[in-house]
């Protein structure tokens, strides 16, 4: 993982918050190349290196990135996004989205211990915190809807199984379920949607599902548990931004405590 990290954050008074952690969520910076002569390049960096600075001052254990960390998936923009994620202090988490490529997002980020060698999907599961992390890939080559196979079905049935009374957050890039007015039928089979709930309902120890794609906040309840997506830290790609505060970038922060739950807060980066 990058930066040093802290295993829990310190409250206010500087004594050791052992009872609380705090993941940072950033989704959907679609990095364009640093030789890019597109116009929303530079801002679409500037934006993320603003997430970053605010993220280093809040004494996050964590940071998740759920997806489409760059446009194209280009080595080049792999390197430039490498570069900015850099000045992250905090452990980074990564998962594709539909705007990724596999190959090319293991190559650059090849020294992350964490990120699956082989294989078709990224599905991984983070033991060293208070909260169980664990990564879902709903992307496939060549496809912009989300896709959940029978193996990462059952990869999740079983890392879940492993641990049933530890505290576990789940992320995905697509959310399996509908926004009214803005995402609807997301996944290429709505089956595998239908089949994802089922298989985290019968997992109660799942806190929270964590996703991108959308670029919009929002709140449901899933597969018994709570979903939330966040608007994309790429101003110009957020739904719904009219030029005023709601254009400023943001990212979300989960904190967890030890009277249990997670209590989710938006931080506008107006600096």
């Amino acid at each position: 993982m990058t930066g040093a990290g802290r295993d829990f954050v310190r409250s206010p008074d500087g004594g050791s918050r052992k009872d609380r952690m705090v993941i940072a969520q950033i989704s959907d910076t679609h990095i364009l190349a640093r030789s890019s002569d597109q116009a929303v390049a530079a801002p679409r960096a500037d934006n993320l290196r603003r997430c970053i600075a605010d993220i280093n001052r809040q004494g996050v254990d964590v940071v998740v990135h759920t997806g489409d960390s760059v446009h194209h998936g280009t080595a080049e923009e792999y390197a430039h996004l490498r570069e900015i994620l850099a000045d992250l202090e905090a452990p980074l988490l990564l998962i594709p989205g539909n705007r990724d490529r596999h190959g090319a997002l293991s190559a650059a980020f090849g020294h992350l211990s964490y990120l699956p060698r082989n294989g078709d999907f990224f599905h991984y599961a983070v033991e060293d915190y208070p909260l169980r992390l664990v990564a879902l890939d709903s992307v496939a080559a060549g496809e912009r809807k989300g896709v959940f196979c029978a193996r990462r079905l059952a990869w999740l049935e079983e890392t879940l199984a492993r641990e049933p009374g530890r505290p576990t957050v789940l992320f995905v890039h697509h959310p399996p379920f509908d926004i009214a007015g803005h995402y609807v039928g997301g996944y290429r089979r709505p089956r595998d949607a239908r089949d994802l709930a089922a298989v985290v309902s019968r997992h109660p120890q799942v806190e929270r599902l964590l996703c991108g794609h959308v670029h919009i906040l929002h709140r449901a309840q899933w597969g018994g548990t709570v979903a939330t997506t966040m608007p994309s830290v790429a101003v110009d790609l957020r739904k719904g931004a009219d030029g005023t505060i709601e254009a400023a970038p943001s990212y979300l922060l989960h904190v967890a405590s030890g009277a249990g739950g997670l209590v989710s807060h938006t931080r506008v980066v107006t600096h």
